[in-house]
């Protein structure tokens, strides 16, 4: 299975913000759309990621008055990227390998996708239970 497959059972759709917002608004940004990550986007452009992991971190090290930072102040921007073409299985040894949890897909640099390591759960899950059925079926009927 693909990514391509992924993002045509999930949708296209990705939360993105810019990185001159604040904190706060982030924080607000990721409870409206019930996400763990968002994408930092300018001019069309990928330029990094923030998760709520970056959030709590940095409260941790600056307190509250990280709230009025920027998220271009704490957002990674190392960001690790997929294509559609790569596989669910490859994606999942190097989200695990990399502990990454929201990788974007990118194609000829524009942003396509966001995929979770959920995202990558559910589909293996899909995956087994088909070849279970699969199976089931072969041995009822022969």
């Amino acid at each position: 299975m693909q990514i391509a497959d992924v993002l045509r059972n999930k949708g296209p759709a990705v939360a993105t913000v810019g990185p001159g917002i604040t904190v706060n608004a982030l924080i607000g940004e990721l409870a409206r759309h019930n996400v763990g990550a968002l994408v930092v986007v300018e001019n069309d452009e990928v330029v990094g990621i923030v998760t709520e992991r970056d959030v709590v971190r940095r409260i941790h090290e600056r307190g509250a008055d990280l709230l009025n930072a920027r998220v271009g102040d704490i957002m990674t921007t190392a960001v690790f990227a997929c294509l559609p073409t790569d596989s669910v299985d490859s994606l999942a040894e190097t989200m695990t390998e990399r502990r990454i949890r929201h990788l974007p897909v990118i194609v000829d640099g524009q942003l396509v996708g966001i995929v979770s390591i959920g995202d990558v759960v559910k589909s293996r899950i899909g995956e087994l239970q088909g070849e279970r059925d699969q199976l089931e079926a072969y041995i009822e009927h022969g």
